[in-house]
């Protein structure tokens, strides 16, 4: 019962100290414990889970099908056109017989089979409604694929070529081969985001993940539409270029006002943030509508700023959120959101400023808005898996940015420096390869908020640590706290009762779990308990945690772990060495000395003898022990002190008082034992006292002893101290201590040894000292 009580006492205080690791939060929320997406994707799907799953899957890839199938049906010219420097359509190949001889030849009319002639321009080759400014411009380019397509429907026409030679061609369907090979990557993607987001939908039905998944699914929309506009010939079906705008504009604006919800509701719920999410969506509503009928002029700008304002918006919401909480993941958020925003407002600089340039435009939207797309689908597709180490989703959303940016800049290049193709090309490409080669690590970082510890400061740490463990193995727990506070530098840790084998990332990175050992654990294997410790907004708030800190923080507690093994292992050594030693002297030394004893000449010798197998027997008994309480070992102490003074006919007084009994260790027990017996000693042989006072007292972990006589010594300033004084000086210095002599009054010597910290933590050095 008291080895118990003991125990439970013992593993209080280290629970106590524990409790210091950090404030336990009244903010904090469970919901952070949820199990994020990453994870549970590793989980094997059953149930209605997986048959939804399935059906999701089979759904996307028959739509895809459809819409494969469809775009390959639609009848057109076998041909490969581009706009040459004075904007007219330049024929550049063809599979078709009767074209070959006009290629490299303008084309200035068509006629249809009913005889209707439709003038050329380079409208035909435009393919975004979406991207394109003028309103005028705009109309001509879905005016021009309506007629083509009705055209192309109605039988062969007659292709009008520059010098008046004309042929006349048969549309034929565009087929498989006819679609592109942007269309490919394209749907794939497509593919890609609708089932992250049905799947981020699945693991946990909430509103916010349902926003997310209406996110995936409009901009799955957009990158279908850029692959169907990636089909090769002169028009596309009716359908795709007349709804593009409208189309496009309502995934985009959907796509913002859901991201501005979001945003009030995840990590942190804003006061307000019904107001604000309806609002945005009421915007939406209201520019949808206005546009619907036949679109207002001026209102690509509206639906555009629409957009821009929203992503505004969203980035001021996530800027409240911090202030209200420092949640990394919002930290991230924000900086997705600004490059996003930023991205799209220079795209659309971009494209107003290339208004005015005859064919500029025209690339704008051809190249810029195909790699805006790209990115954002790309952000999209990390933000789930943002708390794992996903270098290639990351590089990939990263290069797309930087080819949005280049694009952006050779058009700005353009239009407003009057530079050739090739020049501005060469200048925008050199110039983001220069940002990206000097700040990709830089970027990157501030992209996740990642912002690992070096190498060296990890190994200094875990080193000071793991030799702290070793001198106190039963701090192993508060020790571990303090690593993981240095390495993670968390605004808030707190311990929670969880069973937990391996520490693992939860609520989207902004909290790890990692398990606590268990303080005075008997066994390593014991340490791991119900209890984990929950490190919540990595850098103060400013960055998310990862897979890659779970897994240091797994390999540092396993550090610990081997760090209080080896302690204990060197500690069973040292135990088994002492017994063996213990033994040795008992059998060899112990049987010498009691054949001397019977052999002796005289009284004194065998007296003298009898003593000495005496102080054997106690030093073997000590040495055997693996602990000794301090109530017997001040009983040996008095025992041993009483029958050498009384053979010397000296006079003992003796006080020893303790505030609690305390289970010393070897070199505790030894450097006390040799302490005592060399000071009692000089006072025997070298003071030659009538009286020696011996007093100890241990107070809340501090241990006074005093040993004083009333012999001939005086001046111990004066002393030079020999193998018996530097002896009890190092001894007393092993425990941590300090030694003092001095004259006691009149007559006699005061020898005062103070242990400022004397408790069952005293490590046990590698070796004993002799003297």
């Amino acid at each position: 019962m008291a080895l118990k009580s003991r125990a439970k006492s013992a593993a209080g205080a280290a629970d106590a100290e524990d409790s210091r690791a950090g404030p336990a939060s009244s903010h904090f929320d469970p919901s952070t414990l949820d199990v994020p997406i990453n994870r549970r994707l590793r989980v094997r799907w059953i149930g209605w889970r997986l048959r939804l799953l399935v059906g999701v899957a089979l759904i996307g890839c028959l739509g895809i099908f459809m819409l494969m199938r469809f775009v390959a049906s639609t009848p057109t010219l076998d041909a490969i056109w581009r706009a040459d420097m004075d904007n007219s359509v330049v024929l550049v190949a063809s599979g078709e017989a009767a074209l070959q001889p006009f290629v490299g030849r303008p084309l200035v009319g068509i006629a249809s089979s009913d005889g209707a002639g439709y003038s050329v321009s380079e409208a035909m080759l435009r393919r975004a409604p979406r991207w394109t400014v003028d309103d005028a411009a705009r109309a001509r380019l879905i005016e021009s694929h309506r007629w083509l397509g009705a055209a192309f429907a109605q039988g062969p026409v007659v292709l009008q070529f520059e010098g008046g030679e004309s042929v006349r061609i048969a549309p034929r369907p565009r087929g498989l081969q006819g679609l592109g090979l942007l269309f490919w990557p394209m749907a794939a993607l497509a593919l890609l985001l609708y089932l992250i987001g049905a799947v981020v939908l699945l693991v946990k039905p909430k509103l916010r993940h349902a926003l997310f998944a209406l996110i995936t699914l409009c901009q799955a929309g957009n990158l279908l539409f850029i692959a169907l506009e990636a089909a090769r010939g002169l028009a596309l079906p009716d359908g795709v270029v007349t709804q593009d705008l409208w189309l496009r504009m309502a995934l985009d604006l959907v796509t913002a006002a859901a991201i501005l919800h979001i945003s009030t509701l995840h990590p942190t719920r804003l006061p307000v943030g019904r107001l604000i999410a309806v609002a945005g969506w009421l915007v939406v509503a209201a520019i949808l509508a206005a546009g619907e009928p036949g679109s207002i002029n001026g209102w690509w700008w509206w639906a555009q700023g629409g957009v821009v304002g929203l992503g505004c918006a969203s980035i001021a919401s996530l800027t409240w959120s911090y202030r209200r909480e420092a949640n990394p993941f919002t930290v991230m958020m924000r900086r997705f959101g600004l490059v996003t925003v930023g991205s799209l407002a220079l795209l659309t600089l971009a494209l107003a400023a290339a208004s005015g340039v005859p064919g500029l435009q025209h690339r704008v939207a051809e190249v810029g808005s195909v790699v805006w797309y790209v990115f954002f689908a790309s952000l999209l597709l990390v933000v789930p898996f943002l708390s794992r180490s996903r270098q290639v989703l990351r590089e990939f959303a990263l290069l797309a940015g930087i080819s949005t940016v280049a694009t952006s800049l050779d058009l700005l290049f353009v239009a407003l420096f009057s530079l050739g193709q090739f020049a501005s090309l060469t200048l925008s490409v050199f110039l983001s390869l220069g940002v990206y080669a000097g700040a990709r690590q830089w970027i990157l970082n501030q992209l996740t908020g990642s912002n690992v510890m070096t190498l060296e400061r990890s190994f200094e740490k875990l080193y000071r640590v793991a030799r702290e463990v070793e001198a106190h193995p039963q701090r192993h727990a508060a020790l571990l706290a303090e690593l993981l506070r240095d390495l993670f530098e968390p605004l808030e840790m707190l311990k929670i009762e969880r069973r937990l084998a391996h520490a693992r990332v939860v609520g989207d990175g902004s909290a790890m779990l990692v398990p606590a050992p268990r303080s005075g654990a008997a066994d390593v294997g014991e340490e791991l308990a119900s209890r984990a410790w929950v490190l919540r907004f990595a850098r103060r708030g400013k960055r998310i945690f990862t897979d890659d800190d779970a897994r240091l923080a797994d390999r540092v507690a396993e550090q610990l772990r081997r760090a209080v093994a080896y302690d204990r292992a060197v500690e069973r050594g040292r135990s088994e060495e002492r017994m063996r030693i213990a033994q040795d002297l008992h059998d060899d030394i112990g049987a010498r000395l009691l054949t001397l004893m019977y052999q002796s000449q005289t009284p004194e010798m065998e007296d003298y003898i009898r003593h000495t197998l005496q102080d054997l027997k106690t030093l073997t008994r000590g040495l055997a022990a693996r602990e000794h309480r301090l109530s017997h070992a001040t009983a040996e102490w008095k025992a041993d002190i009483v029958q050498r003074l009384t053979a010397a006919q000296i006079e003992l007084g003796w006080s020893f008082s303790f505030d609690r009994d305390l289970g010393l260790t070897v070199v505790q027990w030894s450097a006390l034992t040799r302490v005592l017996r060399e000071l009692v000693t000089n006072a025997i042989y070298h003071a030659r006292a009538s009286r020696v006072e011996i007093s100890a007292a241990l107070q809340g972990g501090s241990l006074t002893l005093t040993v004083a006589d009333d012999g001939s010594g005086r001046d111990p300033e004066s002393w030079s101290h020999g193998l018996g004084l530097g002896g009890v000086r190092k001894r007393v210095k092993l425990l941590g201590g300090q030694v003092q002599w001095r004259e006691n009054g009149s007559q006699g010597i005061v020898c005062e040894v103070q242990v400022p910290s004397f408790t069952e933590a005293t490590p046990a050095p590698d070796s004993s000292a002799t003297g």
